[in-house]
């Protein structure tokens, strides 16, 4: 309920008391690990639980309407991959069975959905450690087999092969997974034709990430399960830089893909096998899916159709937002647009004539929503959520901002980036006058990844308490094509931290904030981009950094596999990686920085944290640094979340804010600044 000027409080802009608290943020940060639907055409998803110290759960749909989702894994179980380390692509449902993958021990299991008295079936061999993950899987019923990725990490932590196996379903004993495909550096989606008799899969190899450059096969199976034929169908012309991903057969075995061929956007096609030929579906400058971090997202799915043509329900971002649609693919395919509240779609799941949509939007949290089409698929007829991130968000409703999505000019000529901005909103108080409110811009972690302008309650936390927030899409996210991508390609340190500073200036011109309290932050990359901004620009005036990243040359030499070559195409050579380290110029840092650590990170391991600490610490800055027993890279204990958003709160708030914080909050010890 808002209330009048005359009825609210006069006070200093990050003073405001709001009662989205950090304990709320905390105990709002679950997230989702993907969506299935079972045999029964109930929807099955998995979500970690900050309350449980990030431990992963599949929980199943309640067959009550009203009633809370079923957990489905034992309490002694979580699930999760490590394959990448990042992971995704956990858990695959077929009928009422499910496969999953243990964090454990990293070991595939098969469990009853119906059967809750059963415990969970180990399908591949323990090693000595959890060594050996698997991820992306999909059941074979012609050969009664799993297929899935393996990571086998046995003999090297830093280069393990990466293999396509498959695990025996019908043997008393558990077994060696079988090889099926190798010789590349990365596989990912496996994707089998209705009848068991095609298999599809992507595949890439060093120096490029899946986004850069990847390859499309097929391969045909053989009457005793082997691959006796395979062939490229896309990524191998030398002329034609591309990156194709999601495979996906059609119920009338027909192979769709994604990919981002002459027009530079991710758009749908199809392969015409008697010719051995790639079709566009439908041409459009957007992005009908997005970078390959993890494992097992679905942008698209087909609906049953009346006749044999494919109906084809799919998402895409254009313009700083997702959108839903129909695609009928006939002779001159269109695409309907189907309306719902979501700005932000992940993943599509299609069972027993209802849609499921993983999602968000400005006004709600992520969310699951199960979506009623028409008889003819062009119409929604009914939208529900069916599970939230934040089931309490309505009653902040009063206290949100929601985003406005601007574009400003970045340091090259005619050319514009984009950022999701938020006002400082509190329905009981405003600012002293004339005062202009305290900014805290936020670098997104990836690089190649991108902000989405939706509800989410960390950012509200800032607002609703008087801050001014800014999310940043600079040169080089993703949702705007390959050619904005390959912004930063050999610029990493450079365009990203460009652009932060350009959106801070740009804001600051448009007397929406205080050019005295600049603030950055980010995560991982994220991190980097506010150390290097700190480093080499003087624009804000504090930051934080979240496990990001100190030296260049050290994060190249400890990287898992996935990412080892990445800053090769980012950067350069190992002099460039030296000179955009932001360790090798602590002479150049002038202000106040704050650092957030997880001691279990093998992404970023903790030692460019305390590198960074304590040069900074030497030189005489205002300093802090806050270590996590059992963190890896990415915060997920509800305390761990908590402490790090209420330790950013205050330190900025001491440092440069020129307010008291009305939380109460005690402060940890700043090197330089505490007596």
């Amino acid at each position: 309920m808002a209330t009048s000027n005359s009825n609210r409080t006069t006070a200093p802009y990050g003073s405001w008391k709001s009662p989205i608290t950090a304990d709320a943020v905390s105990g709002a940060s679950k997230m989702l690990g993907g969506t299935a639907v079972d045999g029964r055409g109930r929807l099955v998803w998995l979500e970690s639980r900050p309350t449980e110290g990030g431990r992963e759960v599949l929980v199943v749909e309640s067959e009550n309407p009203e009633g809370a989702g079923v957990d489905v894994t034992p309490k002694e179980f979580g699930v999760r991959t490590l394959a990448q380390e990042y992971g995704g692509g956990a858990f695959t449902v077929s009928g009422d069975l499910v496969f999953f993958a243990n964090y454990k021990d990293q070991r595939l299991y098969m469990q009853s959905l119906t059967a809750s008295d059963v415990a969970p079936i180990p399908l591949t061999p323990s090693y000595d450690g959890a060594l050996v993950s698997y991820a992306d899987g999909i059941l074979d019923p012609r050969f009664n087999r799993f297929i899935s990725v393996r990571e086998d990490r046995r003999e090297s932590r830093l280069n393990p092969p990466a293999t396509i196996v498959s695990i025996a379903l019908d043997s008393k004993h558990v077994q060696e997974p079988k090889v099926l495909v190798e010789g590349s550096d990365f596989y990912a989606f496996p994707r089998l034709d209705p009848k068991s008799e095609k298999i599809a899969w992507i595949q890439w190899s060093h120096p490029n990430m899946p986004w850069d450059k990847s390859e499309l096969w097929v391969g045909y199976i053989s009457e005793n399960g082997e691959i006796y034929k395979r062939m490229c169908v896309a990524g191998d012309d030398p002329l034609l830089v591309e990156s194709p991903t999601e495979p996906k057969w059609s119920p009338n075995s027909q192979l769709f893909f994604i990919t981002d061929r002459k027009n530079g956007f991710w758009n749908l096609h199809r392969w015409i096998e008697s010719e051995n030929k790639v079709v566009p579906v439908y041409s459009l400058d957007a992005e009908f899916t997005r970078p390959s971090w993890v494992f097992g997202f679905n942008s698209y799915e087909f609906v049953p159709s009346h006749d044999q043509r494919n109906k084809i329900i799919c998402s895409y971002r254009q313009q700083g937002r997702s959108y839903l649609g129909m695609i009928d693919d006939a002779q001159g395919s269109k695409l309907t647009l189907l309306h719902i509240p979501f700005t932000n779609i992940d993943n599509i799941t299609f069972g027993n004539d209802s849609l499921f949509v993983e999602g968000a939007s400005p006004v709600h949290p992520s969310s699951v929503a199960k979506v009623t089409l028409d008889d003819d698929k062009s119409e929604v007829v009914n939208f529900n959520i069916i599970w939230s991130s934040s089931p309490d968000s309505l009653k902040y409703s009063s206290y949100i901002s929601k985003p406005e999505l601007i574009e400003f000019p970045t340091e090259v000529p005619s050319q514009n980036a984009y950022a999701y901005f938020y006002q400082p909103t509190n329905p009981f108080y405003q600012p002293n006058q004339g005062e202009k409110p305290p900014l805290l811009l936020q670098s997104h972690g990836g690089p190649t990844y991108q902000a989405h302008g939706i509800l989410d309650l960390n950012i509200q936390y800032w607002t609703s308490r008087g801050w001014a927030f800014a999310d940043v899409n600079y040169g080089g996210s993703t949702g705007y094509g390959r050619k904005y991508r390959e912004r930063l390609l050999g610029q990493w340190g450079i365009v990203d931290v460009n652009d932060c500073c350009s959106c801070a200036k740009y804001l600051v011109k448009k007397e929406k904030v205080d050019g005295e309290r600049l603030c950055i932050t980010g995560c991982s990359a994220g991190g980097y981009t506010a150390l290097a901004a700190l480093a080499f620009r003087d624009t804000f005036k504090a930051g934080a950094s979240l496990f990001g990243i100190a030296d260049l040359n050290m994060l190249s030499e400890e990287s898992l596999k996935f990412e080892s070559h990445y800053n090769d195409n980012l950067v350069g050579t190992k002099k460039e990686c030296f000179e955009r380290s932001p360790i090798n110029h602590v002479d150049k840092f002038s202000c106040p920085i704050i650092l957030f650590q997880g001691l279990e990170d093998k992404i970023v391991q903790p030692k460019q944290a305390r590198k960074i600490y304590q040069a900074l610490k030497e030189k005489g800055l205002p300093v802090a640094l806050v270590e996590y027993e059992g963190e890896q890279h990415g915060f997920r204990k509800a305390e761990s979340i908590k402490f790090t958003l209420e330790q950013q709160m205050v330190f900025f708030a001491r440092l440069i804010g020129k307010y008291n914080v009305a939380d109460e909050i005690t402060p940890i010890k700043i090197d330089n600044f505490d007596t």
